[in-house]
């Protein structure tokens, strides 16, 4: 059950976020300008590439991974395939996770590894697979971490991550894990954005994204300005992201995107929402998701569908709902997709959210606004129900 009266109390939900996770959001502007830096630092900004790789394949721990690969391929608008490198083995036990190149990979195709942890067994070894291959490795993640040191030893570059504010790498630590402050669990705020902004100015260098210094300097003043309108100190009638997070209670959300950059949002929203509030959500790009959502319009999703008026409804819980989010990249034209998602909805009387950047926003810009919204509305659900471990 969502505590509304949380939402308008700063002070009381300052006290409820025991991870930092509205911290975390908040600074993600100043990420962006740390990771920029680490990236000039570490040489990236300099590269002079000969052409551009055949492919790009990308690997790493944690929710914001997938998103990463999105955001690469909808920035490059398949100049060159972008591929996710899922893992095998028990995602409990991390250090246990496997990653293999696919069999063609070679001197033509390039590598990126992003990681908020850097000791995975499982990335040193692709990263020593990728040497035998002849691949070029470029990984972030933690500075001094094996990950690192790894990548420098297979003649790769190597950038360190930009940490959250007051937070460093200390490497494993023998000490009795009861006595080490809690973490921010994975999915945090933040770290998306440590890890693609040194990605986006390889990218840059490449001549596969229009993300130069300007830009990302651009991206991070968005998350600012985002962070100004949707912080804890914004009331619920003028916060976006408290709005739809008051929104997603109760109900099953149907991310529908239209657009690459939304598309992406959308997928490491259900992800976010998952894994910071343990709340279900759905993402599907349009048109096609009219018709693969289509039938969860229509019927009820949980408890009885027959109406016993004289039963006790004191004590019942809320029965789950659908709503639909619409997240565009602009505003809709009147043949678009997103006109016909939202007439589809009123038909079937299905609640409508909707969500899109301020006008003239650059790509970048875009990623920033959808994201960063989105970001906040998960962190307060996840708050307002009650912080999850």
């Amino acid at each position: 059950m969502l505590d509304e009266t949380l939402l308008d109390a700063p002070e009381a939900l300052a006290g409820a976020d025991t991870h930092g996770l509205l911290r975390g959001a908040a600074a993600s502007g100043a990420r962006v300008r740390t990771a920029l830096r680490h990236a000039i630092e570490a040489g990236l900004t300099d590269l002079r590439p000969e052409g551009r790789p055949r492919a790009i394949l990308v690997a790493g721990t944690g929710p914001a991974v997938s998103c990463v690969a999105d955001l690469l391929g909808a920035f490059g608008n398949g100049a060159v395939p972008v591929t996710l490198l899922r893992p095998t083995g028990p995602l409990a036990s991390p250090g246990a996770l496997r990653w293999t190149l696919p069999g063609w990979a070679g001197p033509l195709d390039l590598l990126l590894l992003a990681t908020p942890d850097g000791t995975e067994a499982g990335l040193t070894g692709l990263v020593e697979q990728a040497y035998r291959r002849g691949c070029t490795v470029v990984s972030v993640g933690p500075d001094e971490a094996p990950l690192t040191e790894a990548t420098v030893q297979a003649r790769g570059l190597a950038v360190p991550l930009a940490a959250a504010p007051g937070q460093r790498y200390e490497g494993p630590d023998p000490r009795d894990a009861y006595e080490q402050p809690r973490q921010a669990p994975l999915a945090a705020p933040g770290v998306l954005w440590a890890l693609l902004t040194p990605l986006l100015a390889l990218a840059d260098r490449l001549g596969l994204a229009a993300a130069e210094p300007a830009g990302l300097h651009a991206l991070a003043d968005r998350l600012d300005r985002v962070a100004e309108r949707c912080g804890p100190a914004a009331a619920t009638y003028n916060n976006p992201a408290k709005t739809l997070a008051t929104e997603f209670s109760g109900a099953l959300p149907l991310l529908w995107s239209e657009g690459a950059i939304a598309a992406a949002a959308a997928r490491h929203c259900a992800t976010t929402l998952t894994a910071l509030a343990g709340r279900p959500a759905l993402a599907a790009e349009l048109p096609e998701a009219m018709t693969s959502h289509g039938a969860l319009l229509d019927g009820t999703l949980t408890g009885d569908d027959t109406d016993d008026f004289f039963r006790d409804r004191v004590e019942e819980p809320e029965s789950l709902h659908t709503r639909i989010v619409l997240l565009r990249e602009g505003a809709p034209t009147a043949d678009s997709a997103a006109v016909a998602a939202r007439d589809l909805a009123y038909g079937h009387g299905t609640p409508i959210s909707e969500l899109e950047p301020t006008e003239n926003s650059s790509p970048l810009e875009t990623a920033a606004e959808l994201l960063a919204t989105l970001d906040f509305a998960a962190v307060y659900l996840s708050l307002a129900v009650g912080e999850r471990p």
